[in-house]
């Protein structure tokens, strides 16, 4: 499925020659003038056009690419990877949480539990998802089901796409810090794998609450950080226009944060994108979730228990000319 989309800023020389092109075409189909020449002189300015910006990429860009409206969401992603999706609903504490679904569903033939952040594309589904940042009772969901998939034995996945928990009174009166909490205690213990995969924006602990995990993997234009950049720049230079400079130096972006040993894997999107093309992105996270699913049903529990808590406990260390620290 082709998207249609805004373009972003850094996209609009290339939107302007695939308008000439498409002009170009129909001027040639309404007349006998052959201007098939022209249309080949465009069509490869634009393929190194595209070549040259989407190679090139700034962290901020991606950062841009993350937030796109039409961007594939967690339920997006549930459609095209998973089968037999049944949702489950409530934390049986307070309520229901719709910025965190979650339930039940199948991957090529595997049962698993699906779990993960759920945005709006307008006002109306973004009040009803909370523009995906979940209050204390989607994190307590999430636990509640991935109790139920270490009862019955089966594999977790997680989406990550929020730009952080609910910061709201409500939520700090439900002990939002608590529920997270919480959550990296009992994800560190669970007997079962757990792969999570963050498809859009992963926002500090909103992020990791559901993100502690034997493989985390990213889609290519996803960014993973403690905090915005906006936040950054407004803390470290007092002013949030400096953003694109805070993304370059929190080091966010899927390709940073493999080289830094943070995640395990980066998802190639399509060119330009996972909200150019839905499907194509969806069959991309599918393989590489089937991929590292086959590894880990592999290893042993306690071996896998073992991994998971030295994957984190390593976080941190780095080396300064030579000597470790």
């Amino acid at each position: 499925m082709i998207m249609i989309t805004e373009p972003l800023e850094f996209e609009k020389p290339i939107v302007n020659l695939e308008r000439q092109l498409a002009e170009l075409r129909d001027r040639a189909s309404d007349s006998d003038i052959d201007m098939s020449s022209e249309m080949k002189r465009i069509e490869d300015k634009l393929t190194k056009m595209k070549g040259e910006v989407y190679r090139n990429l700034s962290p901020w860009q991606r950062v841009q690419i993350a937030r796109h409206t039409q961007r594939p969401f967690m339920l997006d992603y549930v459609e095209h990877s998973f089968d037999d999706f049944l949702e489950l609903h409530g934390d049986r504490h307070i309520g229901e949480d719709e910025a965190m679904p979650g339930g039940f569903a199948r991957i090529e033939g595997r049962r698993v539990v699906v779990i993960g952040h759920q945005k709006g594309r307008d006002t109306k589904e973004n009040l009803r998802r909370n523009f995906g940042s979940a209050n204390p009772e989607g994190y307590r969901k999430a636990l509640r089901l991935m109790k139920m998939a270490e009862k019955f034995g089966l594999p977790i996945v997680t989406l990550i796409d929020t730009p952080g928990a609910y910061p709201g009174i409500g939520s700090e009166e439900r002990n939002i810090a608590e529920a997270i909490a919480f959550n990296l205690r009992e994800m560190m213990m669970l007997k079962v794998p757990i792969i999570a995969v963050v498809i859009g924006e992963g926002g500090s602990g909103g992020a990791l609450g559901i993100g502690i995990a034997d493989r985390v993997l990213m889609m290519e234009n996803s960014y993973y950080s403690v905090i915005s950049p906006e936040g950054c720049a407004a803390i470290l230079w007092k002013d949030r226009k400096y953003a694109t400079e805070a993304a370059t130096a929190l080091k966010l972006s899927a390709a940073d944060l493999l080289e830094l040993g943070i995640i395990d894997e980066v998802i190639p999107e399509p060119m330009g994108g996972a909200h150019h093309d839905h499907v194509a992105a969806a069959n991309n996270l599918k393989k590489q979730v089937i991929r590292q699913l086959t590894g880990l049903e592999a290893i042993d529990r306690k071996t896998l228990l073992e991994q998971r808590y030295q994957k984190f406990r390593n976080f941190g260390e780095y080396r300064e000319r030579g000597r470790k620290v």
